[in-house]
């Protein structure tokens, strides 16, 4: 797999019902032998296994949307600890998880995988923006 969108979240883009700006956004650190993405067929946050999340992070901040780019300010999760981690994993939170939107799947960030030692994980966000649509 590669950096890539679901098609979920895709169509919520495009149908008003994903607001990059306004929703709360969040990014989460997954191990890949707990979590078998489905691109066509994940839509919700409960399609992803608690197993596979080894970090959350809280809202992402600084969200900007220019020409079609999506991108926030760098995340940092603090004092993690588990699994390897190789997905990058952006989603709606909605504080359910059957109606948090996916949006999209990272693999070839910086730094992946990871392995966490109980420090913090920084991620840093590519210059050109998290995805565009």
């Amino acid at each position: 797999m590669s950096n890539a969108l679901y098609d979920s979240g895709r169509e919520r883009f495009l149908g008003g019902d994903l607001d990059w700006d306004a929703n709360t956004i969040k990014a989460s650190l997954l191990d890949a032998a707990d979590y078998t993405i489905n691109l066509t067929t994940d839509d919700f946050w409960n399609d992803v296994p608690g197993a596979a999340v080894v970090a959350d992070s809280s809202a992402l901040a600084s969200k900007t949307k220019v020409a079609g780019v999506a991108d926030a300010a760098d995340v940092t999760w603090s004092t993690v600890s588990g699994d390897v981690s190789e997905y990058v994993n952006i989603r709606q939170d909605t504080g359910t998880s059957s109606t948090s939107a996916l949006i999209g799947n990272f693999d070839t960030a910086t730094g992946l995988p990871v392995t966490p030692n109980g420090g913090n994980i920084n991620l840093v966000f590519n210059a050109s923006g998290i995805f565009k649509l």
